[in-house]
């Protein structure tokens, strides 16, 4: 069964006479691949690990930033800022996770976990069930991440769940619950190498993951006592907060983040990036240039952003408060909402 998304009016699906998103596009992926350049296949690690020493220097300034001035005033610019370059990590590892990295297995292992641990990402746990999403992106039963969730599944939830899993600012907490217990109607672990997300061969990767996020988990403890715990919560626990928010607003059409789009390595780049993950973010640009001529009307163009990516927060509320289950039958189904969890919201 495969979702789609549709623009809602008061609650009715708004029908497109024109153009049918649901049907069966015109070309094939082998279409959209012979449009993409050569070289925007090539991966290069020196210039991937350019990238990583770039976001290391820019964590590491704003770190010892945040130390020096230690102010009221400051805290404030610095919690986003330093989300903003932990997401920037992020993208990296998730670069090694798909291999686009580089072509070198190992280095990309080494990176990735160095990267993910840090920012508290499990690191194979997390590259095997995001290999499931890409795999099984829109389909209700077998995708991983983010999964539209069956009418059955969702009427079966208590109302503080449906409240936390739809209304801001809770989801902004809902990643590290999903690392530890996935999605609801999924049964499961990132951190558990037994969990029925891996397969007998994959849990020997998964424990060394593990094992780094509970080094780096023992290290944080430790400078907790070393520098108080409030310290370690206004550098590291506040920026880990925004960068999974961050993170909650990805879906897999193009978005513009401004400024932050270099800052982000371009995975605002979606649709290229889920049809294709082996590409390196930074051809993510000319490869969906090259791509949009095949895809016609099969892409939409991400609305332009100011400086800073405010436009997005509508989007963000428009998805939480529309966006609640699925039907359970049918093989095309959409999005529908919860009129009733709207009016208990507003009501609150």
């Amino acid at each position: 069964m495969a979702v789609s998304h549709v623009v809602y009016t008061n609650g009715h699906k708004k029908e497109n006479d024109e153009f049918d998103a649901s049907a069966p596009p015109p070309f094939k992926i082998a279409d959209i691949r012979a449009a993409i350049p050569r070289h925007c296949w090539v991966k290069n690690p020196w210039r991937s690990l350019s990238y990583v020493l770039r976001d290391l220097v820019l964590v590491a300034t704003l770190l010892a930033s945040a130390i020096h001035f230690n102010s009221w005033f400051f805290w404030p610019i610095y919690w986003p800022l330093q989300g903003t370059m932990f997401w920037a990590l992020f993208v990296l590892g998730h670069d090694c996770g798909h291999g686009s990295f580089s072509n070198n297995a190992k280095l990309n292992s080494i990176v990735g976990h160095i990267l993910h641990s840090s920012i508290l990402v499990p690191y194979h746990g997390w590259r095997i069930s995001h290999k499931t999403h890409h795999q099984n992106h829109g389909h209700v039963e077998n995708d991983e991440s983010w999964v539209p969730l069956p009418e059955k599944i969702y009427k079966s939830l208590d109302n503080v769940t449906k409240l936390m899993r739809f209304t801001v600012p809770f989801p902004i907490f809902a990643y590290p619950f999903y690392l530890w217990r996935r999605s609801p109607g999924k049964e499961g672990s990132h951190f558990n190498p037994y969990s029925n997300l891996f397969s007998p061969n994959e849990r020997k990767d998964v424990m060394i993951s593990t094992m780094c996020w509970v080094a780096m988990f023992s290290l944080l403890l430790f400078l907790s006592f070393i520098v108080t715990p409030l310290s370690i919560l206004k550098l590291y626990g506040i920026p880990y907060l925004e960068w999974s928010y961050l993170r909650g607003g990805l879906t897999t059409v193009d978005r513009d983040y401004g400024l932050v789009n270099n800052i982000h390595h371009d995975i605002g780049t979606h649709v290229i990036h889920h049809l294709f993950p082996q590409i390196p973010h930074y051809h993510l640009l000319e490869a969906t240039e090259a791509a949009k001529p095949v895809l016609g009307k099969y892409y939409r163009e991400p609305e332009k952003s100011g400086p800073l990516p405010f436009h997005l927060i509508k989007y963000l509320l428009q998805s939480i408060g529309q966006d609640h289950y699925v039907s359970d039958n049918g093989d095309i189904v959409y999005y529908q909402s919860d009129p009733y969890l709207l009016n208990n919201n507003k009501s609150k």
